[in-house]
């Protein structure tokens, strides 16, 4: 870590973990903010801040996207942590803050860091699904910010 505050990649793990906390223990983001604070010694920063909003507030949207690719395994059946980590790279994906490729390698990485090889393998599957049908295409998502309806060139 440095003075700045974490990597990206270190914002990235965190981002997964505190979705990961929000869905297993039902605490709210403030005190799970203040637990990452306590244990880590620093405070999410904004792109942990950003993804951890952009992916709860697309919740239907990336599960839409995870039941359609990830065959014979509904979003509810996927692992706590992997479904944090599929969410948290379509996210970054669709809302364009990361390249798809840096994205599925992020996730594949961290997938087989915290759980399995194996599950890493899943999430590379999936993501790569998603990629190959074109769905990940950047502005395809609402960043919590509602953007313009699609064919809108925001002239008025």
């Amino acid at each position: 870590m440095t003075a700045a505050g974490p990597s990206r990649k270190q914002a990235r793990r965190d981002a997964v973990f505190l979705l990961y906390q929000t869905e297993v223990t039902r605490l709210g983001m403030a005190e799970l903010v203040d637990g990452l604070r306590l244990r880590e010694g620093y405070a999410p920063d904004d792109f942990t801040i950003k993804a951890v909003a952009g992916v709860r507030t697309t919740l239907d949207e990336l599960d839409a996207l995870l039941a359609a690719h990830a065959k014979d395994w509904p979003p509810d059946r996927i692992a706590p942590l992997e479904r944090s980590i599929l969410r948290l790279a379509l996210w970054e994906m669709r809302a364009g803050v990361t390249p798809p490729e840096v994205a599925v390698d992020e996730a594949v990485r961290l997938t087989r860091r915290y759980s399995t090889d194996e599950a890493g393998a899943f999430v590379n599957g999936v993501l790569g699904g998603v990629i190959r049908a074109g769905q990940a295409a950047p502005a395809a998502v609402d960043d919590g910010r509602r953007g313009r309806e699609s064919g809108e060139d925001g002239r008025d």
